[in-house]
């Protein structure tokens, strides 16, 4: 071995067993394995109900620096169908990893998704890895526990890089101090403004800045919360709609009607969505829809949306509250196109539903002594009120058999966040703000 070999080896092996401790107490050490840079996967994911694939398309490094957390880069929070988790190639040490879900996923609950195969696109945004790494994509089993679906090798030495997008937009600093480093950066990406809406772009570009924080908790996280904004103009104005027979062509291939639902409204180009974002800080997206129909959606850790209309300061919190923090719809929906989503055998990811199975690992301890489980319904409430925290059945789109912290919620019925649904927001943005 020549010396200079020798002089890589141990600091190769440096690197490891530093960051082995730091694995083992739950952390990694940013600066050992990361540098200021942020590395973005694209692939698609297709399928049906039957069985899905991943396939990588290309990696490249966005224009901007890494704008999540240096501290916290093991996600701490179980939720979301997928994750993506970045290994050590040598040692296989897990050095990042971060949970979501997708399109895709809910395409599999309907009717056409159990046989017809689809193909959709999705992205994951990555720390900058100093050395070569595994990118692992990883699927949930029947038992709810992740294994690999795809495993690439990526190696910052000697790789030609798509470096960063021609149509990358110039951000906008709507709100916030621009401390990417220490806050949860919020990009809005405007989508159907056509070039005769350049000065309503503006407007509804710092209405929904307001949005983001109007309510709590983010209210009160106000300090912790960037809000971007990218003024994309597209050649046509409006969204498409195809339950009403409207045809637009937008840059995100926005829709309502997602799925037959006439009021879920989705975009489906991703890869042209983080193009768009290239030079801007963006933790959560949101894509604000130039529409005066009401509608909307959001995935966790994927994107939400909100069309522009007098509902916006509401419907925005709600698909924040799915984006952000993994929380559920809690409402009965009779006519909803999905086949049922939750297992009544097993206890729903997200923390503001419960089927009782293992009803310990949710909002138990927040209970106050002797409430009767299930809880009968309170009568009465203000329109905004959550009312008192217990078990409430109806949620996740179903009357029976699936309950939920409160008689209101925002996430029922655009009532006040309840106390189980603020507690996971607060956690969420604690991993970006610390």
């Amino acid at each position: 071995m020549t010396y200079r070999r020798m002089i890589y080896s141990a600091m190769l092996f440096a690197m490891v067993l530093m960051g082995s401790r730091a694995a083992g107490q739950g952390e990694v050490q940013f600066d050992v394995w990361f540098e200021d840079g942020t590395l973005r996967m694209d692939y698609y994911r297709m399928g049906n109900s039957h069985w899905q694939r991943t396939e990588p398309v290309r990696f490249a490094r966005k224009a901007t620096g890494w704008s999540g957390s240096r501290t916290v880069l093991l996600d701490p929070i179980d939720n979301g169908d997928y994750r993506v988790v970045v290994e050590d190639s040598v040692s296989g040490l897990p050095l990042y990893s971060r949970c979501y879900s997708s399109l895709f996923g809910e395409y599999v609950a309907t009717a056409q998704g159990r046989d017809s195969v689809a193909r959709f696109e999705e992205v994951v945004l990555l720390p900058y890895p100093r050395r070569a790494v595994y990118v692992c994509l990883q699927r949930r089993d029947a038992d709810g526990r992740f294994f690999n679906s795809s495993r690439t090798l990526y190696s910052p030495i000697g790789r030609s890089l798509h470096q960063g997008s021609r149509v990358a937009m110039r951000p906008q600093l709507l709100l916030g101090s621009g401390e990417v480093a220490s806050k949860m950066d919020v990009a809005i990406v405007a989508e159907g403004y056509g070039k005769a809406d350049s000065t309503k772009l503006q407007h509804d570009l710092q209405h929904f800045a307001a949005h983001v924080v109007e309510r709590e908790p983010f209210a009160s996280r106000r300090a912790d919360i960037n809000v971007w904004g990218v003024a994309a103009m597209g050649a046509e104005s409006g969204i498409s709609d195809p339950c009403n027979g409207v045809e637009v062509a937008s840059a995100l291939g926005s829709s309502y009607c997602t799925f037959g639902n006439d009021r879920y409204l989705m975009a489906t180009h991703l890869f042209r969505l983080h193009d768009l974002l290239d030079s801007t800080p963006a933790d959560h997206i949101i894509i604000m829809a130039n529409s005066p129909t009401y509608g909307g959606g959001a995935i966790y850790n994927f994107y939400a949306m909100s069309a522009v209309q007098t509902m916006s300061g509401w419907i925005l919190p709600h698909e924040l509250g799915h984006s952000i923090g993994g929380l559920a719809d809690e409402y009965v929906d009779d006519d909803l196109t999905y086949s049922e989503l939750y297992d009544r055998t097993r206890e729903p990811l997200a923390p503001n539903l419960t089927t009782l199975v293992d009803f310990a690992r949710k909002w138990q301890q927040m209970l106050p002594p002797d409430t009767p489980i299930p809880t009968p319904p309170q009568q009465g409430l203000e329109r905004r009120e959550t009312g008192a925290l217990g078990v409430y059945e109806g949620g996740g789109y179903v009357a029976r058999g699936v309950y939920r912290p409160t008689t209101q919620c925002m996430m029922r019925n655009y009532a006040r966040f309840c106390p189980v649904c603020t507690k996971r927001l607060h956690e969420v943005i604690d991993c970006y703000a610390r």
